[in-house]
């Protein structure tokens, strides 16, 4: 859960993401986007995948990437459990069941 708040403490990143969640991008499509050089869209990028919030596909000299919506779900579901927000699924459930039978 680290490296995806890691990664998502940048602006650049989460607009990359917002980018990615409408359609998959190569990697010049993204830059087009920024006005930023390509070694440090490079790095943001690697850090997305390291968090594996994106995956990314070569095909000759070009990369496709994808979001990778369900590591950001389970890390935020995390978050949102670690702070109280959600309770854990199990527990849910139990409340559920026990509300059948007061």
């Amino acid at each position: 859960m680290d490296k995806v708040f890691k990664a998502l403490g940048d602006p650049t990143r989460r607009h990359i993401l917002q980018l990615l969640r409408e359609r998959e991008m190569t990697a010049g499509e993204l830059a087009d986007c920024f006005q930023l050089a390509k070694p440090t869209l490079s790095g943001h990028f690697n850090v997305l995948r390291e968090a594996d919030l994106v995956t990314s596909e070569k095909s000759g000299t070009t990369i496709t990437y994808r979001l990778n919506v369900s590591v950001l779900e389970e890390a935020l579901l995390g978050f949102a459990d670690l702070v109280g927000l959600v309770a854990p699924p199990a527990g849910r459930a139990m409340r559920k069941l026990a509300r059948r039978h007061v």
